[in-house]
């Protein structure tokens, strides 16, 4: 499997709570067609934590995205499709910024 985690900040008009709402209710559905994504997970920003010891970075940020494929090919072959042009379209209409990250995942601690 691959990851991929976005970290999304809404558009300036937007409140926090609209952002919100917009990626549940109207986003969330449209990924349910993207064919080959194994797993999407919407990490919604309820609260942040700090720590005395190391200074906090400026990046706002108000909800982290992630997806899942079988593997490189199975993203690009998902993100190339129909279906995820139109998740990629309505995601401009409440994101302002993202940041993606295709990641290797290390599992520590837990299982599966």
């Amino acid at each position: 499997m691959i990851k991929s985690i976005s970290l999304l900040t809404r558009r300036p008009e937007l409140t926090h709570e609209q952002f919100v709402r917009h990626w549940v209710d109207i986003h969330a559905p449209l990924a349910h067609a993207v064919p080959g994504m194994r797993r999407y997970v919407q990490n919604h920003i309820v609260a942040t934590r700090t720590r005395p010891d190391i200074p906090e970075t400026d990046v706002e940020v108000d909800g982290i995205a992630e997806t899942w494929f079988d593997d490189a090919d199975g993203m690009a072959r998902a993100n190339a499709s129909p279906e995820a042009k139109r998740l990629h379209d309505d995601g401009a209409l409440f994101i302002g910024r993202i940041k993606t990250f295709t990641i290797d995942e290390k599992f520590i601690i837990g299982s599966y």
